[in-house]
């Protein structure tokens, strides 16, 4: 998953990333959620895209701001020697090849036969600088994962994998219909998981690409770490998103070391064809980014007509119901709420719309940093449960 600045696709947040999507993600998955996407889509790159962005309101809250939800430590970036352009090529290969031996005991020799092999993509840059998400609006974005195909294709996919998918989703708390939501965005349930090969993908980003240079790099170095303790994977072979995110659930390496998870104990990881891995590495994922059981994750609002335009800094839900009442914010009746939220304003067809966001939410926004991709989870997941007969 790119964080998911990554999923979408970066995706490379992008989380779990890291995050080949139907949507170039914001690169979710890159560093937090670190999953980028594989099906063509918009991309992760763009933060807030698609959300109105009105002045940002001046008045103070009203009481003290709640805690944000603790997050896991930043995944290590490349040091400058690896990343700077001033410094040739040839010497900062040697020492990427440097930094990966002596941070994650991986043999020089095996790296430098790989990288001998990797090639440059001239594709891969053009794909990470391209704004797609950055021109929709949510009524043009939502239709692209919220469509009787991606709802028909989940439903069945849930069908078929229900037993195991329920399994995880009494283990972890994270619903059945979230995991499944999450690989039909990011992969089309595992149709679309992408073209490139992975070393190239990060090759062409640590090397040729230096506005996000350090952080591809450290991946490209989670990979040769990622070999090193799962040596099924052929590093050569190893296809994923333009962002390098890989697998059902578009992780980056960095999210598949820390996070992906044996699911049926047969001693390995397995995210690119091996089901439980993939569903219980995705629920772990959410767990470790602060996923709460049961929690609600969206309700909608109003705005009242006196209030003030509200720009929340990020998708932590810090302001107390109380707080965002006496901004003119609240839920509609009969929504479920917590206790913390923030508010996102989306434009769609009919003009503004209004969103409680709780700690759930923010959890999606791990996956992938665009608040847009994270309804669009939310709303596909309820659309499964409801079409499989599970809505409450």
């Amino acid at each position: 998953m790119l964080r998911k600045d990554s999923r979408h696709r970066v995706r490379a947040n992008l989380a779990p990333m890291t995050r080949a999507r139907a949507v170039r993600l914001a690169l979710c998955l890159l560093p937090a959620a670190l999953c980028a996407c594989a099906t063509p889509s918009p991309s992760p790159a763009n933060v807030h895209a698609g959300a109105t962005a009105p002045a940002v309101q001046e008045s103070a809250p009203t009481s003290a701001l709640l805690p944000k939800v603790q997050q896991p430590p930043e995944r290590p970036v490349a040091p400058p020697s690896v990343t700077d352009p001033a410094i040739p090529r040839a010497q900062r290969v040697e020492a990427f090849v440097d930094y990966t031996a002596r941070a994650y005991g991986v043999d020089p020799a095996s790296i430098r036969a790989v990288l001998a092999q990797a090639e440059t993509k001239p594709a891969i840059i053009a794909a990470m600088t391209r704004p797609a998400e950055a021109v929709r609006k949510w009524h043009e974005y939502r239709p692209i994962f919220i469509n009787d195909a991606r709802i028909k294709g989940g439903v069945d996919f849930y069908r078929t994998h229900r037993e195991a998918l329920e399994r995880v989703a009494a283990q972890t708390g994270v619903p059945a219909e979230m995991i499944v939501a999450i690989i039909g965005v990011e992969t089309s349930y595992g149709r679309v998981t992408g073209n490139y090969r992975v070393v190239d993908a990060l090759y062409t980003l640590a090397f040729d690409y230096p506005a996000r240079a350090p952080f591809f790099a450290g991946e490209l170095a989670q990979l040769f770490a990622l070999k090193k303790e799962e040596p099924q994977l052929d590093l050569l072979a190893l296809k994923g998103s333009y962002a390098g995110a890989m697998g059902l659930g578009q992780f980056m390496p960095s999210s598949y070391r820390l996070w992906a998870k044996d699911g049926d104990g047969d001693g390995r990881r397995d995210l690119l064809t091996h089901l439980p891995d993939v569903f219980a590495s995705i629920a772990n994922y959410f767990v470790v980014h602060g996923w709460e059981r049961g929690g609600p994750v969206v309700a909608r609002a109003t705005r009242a007509p006196q209030a003030e335009a509200f720009v929340a800094e990020g998708w932590d839900p810090v302001y107390p119901l109380a707080d965002l009442a006496a901004r003119g914010y609240r839920a509609q009746p009969g929504q479920p709420v917590a206790e913390g939220a923030t508010v996102l304003s989306l434009e769609s067809a009919a003009g503004p719309e209004y969103w409680l966001t709780f700690r759930n939410f923010y959890v999606i926004t791990r996956y992938n940093r665009s608040p847009m991709y994270s309804l669009a989870v939310h709303q596909l997941a309820q659309a499964i449960r409801d079409g499989a007969g599970r809505g409450q």
